[in-house]
């Protein structure tokens, strides 16, 4: 299942960026963060795919949305300028950020490839 975060829930779970500049990630399983908005194209063509992954990769990897129009400050603090942008989080490595709505087999790639689990 897909879990829409809000500011509080994010800093709880995924970063605490107001209180820590250098990276840590709070999470036990690799994630993947979608920063999306309800009006945009692209964005809802992502959503079922992401659902679909959830299921698959439960246990695996937490997969979360953002609404950027919702939580403007976290969409601020990572620079989105552009909607889809995913952003990969392995637990122990800097997270990545790839831009635009990806096909299935392209996150499964970056599962693969960025997050170390298939």
């Amino acid at each position: 299942m897909v879990e829409v975060l809000t500011t509080e829930a994010f800093k709880e779970k995924i970063f605490d960026f107001e209180n820590s500049s250098e990276w840590s990630y709070k999470g036990d399983k690799p994630a993947v963060i979608d920063f999306y908005a309800d009006w945009c194209g692209p964005c809802k063509m992502v959503a079922p795919i992401l659902e679909e992954l959830a299921s698959e990769y439960e246990g695996k990897i937490n997969i979360y949305k953002i609404n950027t129009d919702e939580q403007q400050e976290l969409s601020a603090a990572f620079g989105i300028q552009s909607i889809p942008s995913i952003l990969f989080i392995p637990t122990d490595e800097q997270p990545q950020m790839a831009a635009g709505a990806l096909p299935k087999d392209s996150f499964k790639k970056a599962f693969k490839d960025i997050l170390k689990v298939e």
